[in-house]
């Protein structure tokens, strides 16, 4: 089996510690598998995206001896690919426009009595599942039971992760009728990452821990847009002093390489693999990380 990976970071910023060990969890999982490793620029919510970003994340990752072995796919060039996707699912009745702000969401479902995680996202309540009721479409969101019903697929959505075990999320329930495109107009997270990976032959995911509560929903777009679903892994988090995910909305300092080695050590010792010695050439460290990391699997 052909094996191709990816990595695909938000230039939202540089790497930071965290980045660094998604991006070489990655980049391992590829080269002991043989296979090819990709980078895509995740940069569909322009606002946030900050210019020479995605060039400061390259050359981060070229210090690091993590080379893309084709050329970077950037999400804002996609935009076509998305609306073919979306049309498909709108044609067969999978998806449809809603009117509601987040904070309409949030008061129905305190209504409801349902109470809301920190960091999470209301589950949405259908509001506009059978019509507008005369509110002007803001979003389009994906009918998920009905993508359920139409193809029969199981609930709970179930997966086997590589890393973490049997994973199952009910979708309808536990997520509603997710997003495709947003009301600002922008491309939603969930399909783009679901057209991206079908159209780079992407068959194997190595991603953070925070990422997995999105796989079933990827699943269940893959299922509707009749997309192969790629083997899964969700690797462990570096976190901050604050016992958060690592990140750059939470303060995260970009990777200092003035030794690329050292902040390479660090990310192999937090996904599990040795460290190396401080005068290890970097084309040695990485090959004892790729035996270390195949001999894991």
């Amino acid at each position: 089996m052909t094996y191709i990976g990816r990595f695909a970071p938000s230039p939202t910023g540089p790497l930071h510690a965290g980045s660094l060990v998604a991006a070489l969890a990655s980049w391992l999982d590829a080269r002991a598998h043989n296979g090819q490793w990709l980078v895509r620029m995740e940069d569909v919510d322009t606002p946030r995206c900050i210019p020479g970003a995605d060039q400061t994340i390259l050359q981060q990752l070229k210090l690091c001896g993590l080379v893309s072995d084709a050329p970077v796919m950037y999400q804002s060039q996609r935009n076509e690919a998305y609306q073919t996707a979306l049309d498909t699912l709108i044609a067969k009745d999978w998806a449809y426009p809603c009117g509601c702000s987040r904070k309409e969401i949030e008061d129905t479902q305190a209504q409801l009595g349902h109470t809301r995680e920190r960091h999470t996202a209301a589950v949405y309540p259908g509001t506009c599942r059978d019509g507008l009721n005369g509110k002007a479409p803001r979003a389009w969101r994906l009918n998920v039971q009905r993508v359920i019903d139409d193809l029969q697929l199981p609930t709970p959505m179930t997966w086997q992760d590589r890393l973490l075990g049997d994973q199952r999320q009910d979708v309808p329930h536990e997520v509603g009728d997710f997003v495709l495109r947003r009301a600002d107009g922008l491309w939603a997270y969930q399909l783009a990452v679901v057209v991206d990976d079908a159209a780079q032959g992407i068959t194997h995911i190595v991603r953070g821990e925070d990422l997995t509560d999105n796989t079933a929903r990827q699943i269940v777009l893959q299922r509707a847009l009749g997309l192969p679903t790629p083997s899964y892994m969700h690797t462990p988090l570096v976190l901050g002093e604050n016992g958060e995910k690592l990140s750059k909305q939470n303060g995260a300092q970009a990777l200092d390489l003035a030794n690329p080695l050292q902040a390479l050590n660090q990310a192999a010792q937090a996904l599990g693999l040795p460290a190396t010695p401080a005068h290890t050439p970097m084309v040695q460290a990485l090959t004892v990380w790729i035996d270390a990391w195949g001999a894991a699997q």
